[in-house]
């Protein structure tokens, strides 16, 4: 069984959906940035067998891309498992419960819905709205089959403004799902949402009520700053969706290197 799933992956066409990290890269702004620092270089300490070179690195856990864990947010004081989160939380052990590191690695059914394609654009204007309508649209054009249990990730196009931080931020202006387009999603039993964007949902939005909605109210992880691009030009809409968080103990979101696998 081990070699024969072995084979399988060897066949499969792997796509990298995650976004580089590099010095001056995007950030939500209430979220700290990436650092980093070669902090020692070669030649510094020379070992018999030669030399080596280490990096110290220092980053949110919601800066590049990453998963939300369920206690990333909350609602009337409560979590998604109606425990008072104000006891379960403190500034040196972070969340009791529903934390990043109770999230097993996936390995899903994930689909692709290009809403930047729906539209024949290459990238969504700022005040773009994703509504059910788009939704279901992108669905039966892409005759995508949803199912229980489905990672789903929406393309806007903005993964392209990666390399312009102040243009993928945009003062926190982006398209994306308004809370009616959370909902559809949730209707599908999905396991996860993603998206190219910073926020996922359209922004700005002070009450965040796709945040709320999909962590808070129905236990969906959101998954953030995604490279959809080359599975979008390839016309790759259902896949093998493969990713896993830090271990964070009490984190509320964790860096992943998330995969989109095909076997054709």
């Amino acid at each position: 069984m081990t070699d024969q799933l072995l084979e399988l992956l060897q066949k499969a066409t792997i796509y990298d959906l995650a976004q580089p990290y590099f010095l001056g890269m995007p950030h939500h702004p209430v979220h700290p940035p990436f650092l980093y620092g070669l902090v020692k270089k070669h030649g510094e300490y020379v070992a018999p067998g030669g030399s080596s070179a280490s990096e110290a690195l220092a980053l949110g856990a919601h800066v590049g891309t990453h998963i939300d864990a369920l206690c990333h947010f909350s609602r009337d004081g409560r979590l998604h498992d109606g425990a008072e989160v104000a006891h379960a939380q403190s500034n040196a052990f972070g969340l009791s419960r529903l934390s990043v590191d109770t999230i097993q690695p996936i390995f899903r059914h994930g689909v692709l819905l290009d809403i930047a394609g729906l539209e024949r654009v290459d990238v969504l204007p700022a005040d773009f709205t994703v509504t059910p309508e788009h939704l279901e649209r992108s669905v039966q054009s892409q005759g995508v089959q949803l199912r229980s249990g489905d990672v789903i990730l929406l393309r806007t196009g903005w993964a392209r403004y990666w390399a312009d931080a102040g243009l993928f931020i945009s003062q926190v202006h982006g398209p994306g799902p308004d809370e009616a387009g959370s909902r559809w999603i949730s209707s599908r039993g999905a396991f996860a949402a993603g998206s190219d964007t910073v926020a996922f949902e359209k922004v700005p939005s002070p009450t965040m009520p796709g945040h709320v909605h999909l962590l808070v109210e129905k236990g969906i992880h959101i998954i953030e700053c995604l490279n959809l691009e080359e599975l979008a030009a390839d016309r790759v809409w259902n896949f093998i969706f493969a990713a896993a968080p830090l271990k964070i103990r009490g984190g509320t979101g964790s860096p992943i290197r998330p995969l989109a696998l095909v076997v054709k």
